[in-house]
């Protein structure tokens, strides 16, 4: 039973939707120092004057911001302090002002950014630009778009103009049900009410990218208008996405209870296969990135982080009345999927290959988000309320009789049985199943024999299932929520109370 079909009369409702999304435009020809040589020599610019060249450009983003402000009535702010917090500027500014669409604010900042320094080689004779890093005066446009809701847009002042966009998916599904009639409570960026769950989760799952590239490139021409005086367009990709599940509680004191037993068990039983198992990845010897937990308490309460490289799920509650479940990606191309290739043959094939970053990605990037979200909501459900798997437990430890031959149960506090339930709930095999082979692998002092003996063991007990036609084993239902309850009770409490002396 999942966790929201145990607490259903606690639950008002679940809604998921993007949170932060976060995208990147480049000029596909300025992206690079070899491209951006190439349009000097292209246009008869010499190479040592890259700066004079782009210091025009510079200025005239400069007086498009001062127009805009002077339009709309907006004095400039100038950030000089890394520590403020331009979220709470602009939340004063949107009271002053409303929620109505158009221009709310803008900021300025010195920072960082991409740059070019031209460079002589003597050796070869060339003359080129070499990448190079330094800070300009950055641009923030805030405003209200009518329907994705509060966005902004980050400008650099200095060439090759790299550009970042973000919006909230919570704040656009806000608007979406405010146009459709249905009344909802945002808090901060999450739901605590809606009127009609289903409808906002179909409102929320209908994001239209086509409409999305053409604002993205009206909003590139409005803040940054040099890209018309330099005849490109921009590339779009994604920089950063963030997808939540939202379970949406109706007291504080419902979810308390359950939120700390769920986080108190979380933190010990999460190991980096599970993470793997969650994102849908297999984890090998092969992988270098980091992997691992962290757990943090926040002035909103407790948050749980599991990460593995550019990808983190994150559990914890908002207000005390939602359950989120949040996985971040800094990197889409970390998750594979089956899509058409083009080979350097020219030739097309339909395999399994990274997820490319360009906005078009969002859609298939969302469906593994998802399933990364319910992987997860799935395992803690099991984690909450163990007495259902303990029942199960008692079961398959009696013995059982099949065609006059009797099968004895299992002891999980034996080693050979707990080794042998250790290396079927392994990641890697919840997802491309187990072989005999698999288990000969890890259990050396076995003979094949044995491990088929084994294996009939499990499939008797209902631990696994083998698939037709096949020779691998996949762990059942009750397989996965029986190991987990026990290896639980064995690592949280049976250990912990031997291995302290005053407890013994």
């Amino acid at each position: 039973m999942s966790l929201i079909e145990r607490y259903a009369d606690k639950i008002r409702g679940v809604i998921s939707c993007y949170d932060r999304i976060l995208i990147q435009g480049i000029l596909p020809g300025f992206c690079f120092a070899e491209g951006m040589t190439g349009y000097l020599y292209a246009h008869q610019i010499r190479i040592f004057d890259y700066p004079r060249f782009a210091e025009p450009l510079r200025d005239a983003i400069r007086a498009n911001a001062e127009r805009l402000a002077q339009e709309n009535g907006i004095e400039i702010e100038f950030i000089r302090k890394t520590h403020i917090r331009k979220e709470d500027i602009i939340a004063k500014a949107l009271e002053r002002r409303g929620s109505h669409p158009g221009l709310v604010h803008i900021l300025s900042a010195m920072e960082a950014c991409q740059s070019y320094k031209p460079w002589h080689n003597k050796t070869t004779g060339k003359t080129f630009l070499k990448p190079d890093t330094g800070k300009c005066l950055h641009y923030y446009f805030y405003f209200i778009d009518q329907e994705l809701g509060l966005c902004y847009v980050r400008v650099p002042t200095w060439c090759p103009f790299r550009l970042q966009f973000y919006f909230n998916g919570h704040q656009k599904l806000a608007h979406q049900l405010t146009q459709n009639g249905i009344s909802c409570h945002l808090l901060d960026n999450a739901f605590t009410d809606i009127e009609n769950f289903e409808k906002a989760q179909t409102l929320s799952d209908g994001l239209d990218i086509a409409k999305l590239h053409h604002r993205l490139d009206e909003y590139a021409g409005l803040y940054c208008p040099v890209i018309k005086q330099l005849d490109v367009t921009y590339h779009w990709s994604l920089m950063q996405v963030e997808y939540a599940t939202d379970v949406v509680f109706k007291r504080q004191a419902d979810l308390k209870v359950i939120y700390e037993a769920i986080t108190r068990t979380a933190i010990h039983t999460v190991k980096p296969d599970k993470i793997a198992t969650f994102l849908g990845r297999k984890l090998t010897g092969h992988y270098q990135d980091e992997v691992g937990n962290n757990f943090s308490t926040r002035i909103e309460g407790t948050c749980i982080k599991h990460h593995m490289g550019p990808v983190s799920i994150k559990m914890y509650d908002k207000f005390g009345l939602v359950l989120r479940i949040e996985t971040t990606v800094n990197d889409p191309s970390f998750f594979k999927h089956h899509r058409w290739v083009e080979q350097k043959n020219g030739q097309k094939i339909f395999k399994l290959a990274n997820l490319k970053k360009s906005i078009y990605s969002l859609n298939d990037l969302r469906s593994l988000l998802v399933s990364a979200n319910k992987r997860y909501l799935a395992f803690i459900s099991e984690i909450d309320d163990p007495s259902a798997g303990q029942k199960l437990l008692h079961q398959v430890t009696e013995p059982k009789e099949l065609h006059r031959r009797t099968y004895k149960g299992f002891n999980f506090f034996a080693m050979n049985d707990q080794q042998l339930c250790e290396i079927i709930i392994r990641g890697e095999y919840a997802i491309n199943g187990l072989r005999n082979k698999d288990l000969r692998h890890h259990l050396r002092n076995f003979t094949p024999g044995q491990i088929s003996r084994r294996l009939k063991n499990l499939r008797v007990h209902g631990l696994v299932k083998r698939v037709g036609r096949t020779y691998k084993y996949y762990l059942t239902e009750i397989g996965r929520r029986v190991i987990v309850t026990a290896l639980k009770l064995k690592e949280l409490f049976i250990v912990p109370q031997l291995a302290n002396p005053a407890t013994v």
